[in-house]
């Protein structure tokens, strides 16, 4: 049995190209290191290349606030509702 015939037997569904296309469209809007450039050609793996970039990015920024709150949560007094934010944050 042939590759494509077993996707379609597992029910996994392909995408087309042009969905393909408008991915990518919706991703180049969310990227800040694409959207802010003058409007020209980028490449669809250039775009994916970014958004990896920026998830990690993103990923760091979390890791870094949580961090924040946590020594913040450390600095005041646990029973107080500024505590009890700041938990929440974390959670």
């Amino acid at each position: 049995m042939s590759s494509r015939r077993s996707r379609q037997a597992a029910g996994v569904s392909r995408i087309s190209d042009d969905q393909i296309i408008e991915l990518v469209a919706k991703l180049r809007q969310l990227l800040p290191e694409i959207r802010d450039r003058r409007p020209q050609k980028v490449s669809a793996s250039k775009v994916l290349q970014e958004t990896c970039n920026y998830i990690r990015s993103l990923h760091r920024e979390v890791d870094d606030l949580s961090e924040r709150l946590s020594q913040l949560l450390s600095t005041i007094d646990a029973d107080s509702p500024e505590a009890a934010i700041i938990r929440s944050l974390i959670m």
